[in-house]
């Protein structure tokens, strides 16, 4: 059975500029799936993650839309001012609330999202979905990192010591442990938290921080550590299959 493929192509009012997208299946839970750092929209194909999923997708469970990134002219456009770095991205969120979102529901009944990335797009769906869970229902992470303003090892933070409030708002290692407010709790403690990382993957602590956070604030989650450093697509392909 080949499974259904389509490419689209649109120009984006929040980003004044086109933006690219491919989907795979027919219907079930709706998967926006975020790229790598500064990754495509065809990476997850290319990694054989779409392969490893094709009978979930085929027997119609799940319905991926890999959209693409802006990371360079985000939170990689080291060349700009940090403040703008995340302004950019919270055009690039907003692309995805009001652009992706309705796209995928005026395609598929399902009205069951999820957010799902690997590296830098873990910290991409875990931040959204956070701060949208009226939006999605789960959220599957992968190797992520959840606080980019801290330097770990080779990795350096991402905006060179600067720090406001919208930074702080994208850090989920940083508001999930202040989140006070009981509505947004309650609406997290409904949503299906999963998060992967390998034991000597640089950002294990990190993790482990986001993972206390969760239970602190009683928000149920999963989260597992797998052996070695785990942050490649060969590992990347057996955990789709256990957790998505």
């Amino acid at each position: 059975m080949a499974m259904k493929r389509e490419y689209h192509k649109w120009y984006s009012p929040n980003l004044s500029r086109e933006m690219e997208i491919l989907v795979f299946g027919e219907s079930g839970s709706i998967v926006v799936v975020f790229p790598t750092r500064t990754g495509r929209f065809f990476d997850y194909e290319n990694f054989g993650m779409v392969d490893a999923l094709k009978d979930s997708i085929n027997q119609g469970h799940l319905q991926l839309y890999c959209v693409d990134s802006i990371d360079e002219e985000s939170v990689y456009c080291n060349w700009n001012f940090p403040g703008d770095r995340i302004k950019r991205h919270l055009q690039y969120e907003k692309y995805i609330i009001d652009e992706i979102i309705p796209f995928a529901l005026k395609k598929n009944f399902s009205n069951f999202i999820i957010s799902h990335g690997c590296s830098m797009g873990a910290w991409h769906a875990m931040n959204i979905a956070l701060k949208h869970p009226d939006v999605f229902g789960k959220i599957v992470a992968l190797s992520g990192r959840y606080d980019l303003t801290s330097h770990v090892g080779s990795f350096r933070g991402l905006f060179d010591g600067y720090y406001d409030e919208t930074i702080y708002f994208n850090n989920p290692s940083h508001f999930v442990p202040n989140i006070a407010d009981a509505k947004w709790i309650e609406l997290l403690k409904k949503m299906q938290i999963v998060f992967v990382v390998g034991l000597e993957d640089a950002f294990i602590e990190n993790n482990r921080h986001l993972s206390q956070a969760f239970h602190e604030k009683g928000i149920g989650h999963a989260y597992y550590e797998w052996e070695g450093e785990a942050h490649k697509p060969r590992y990347w392909r057996n955990m789709v299959q256990l957790y998505l």
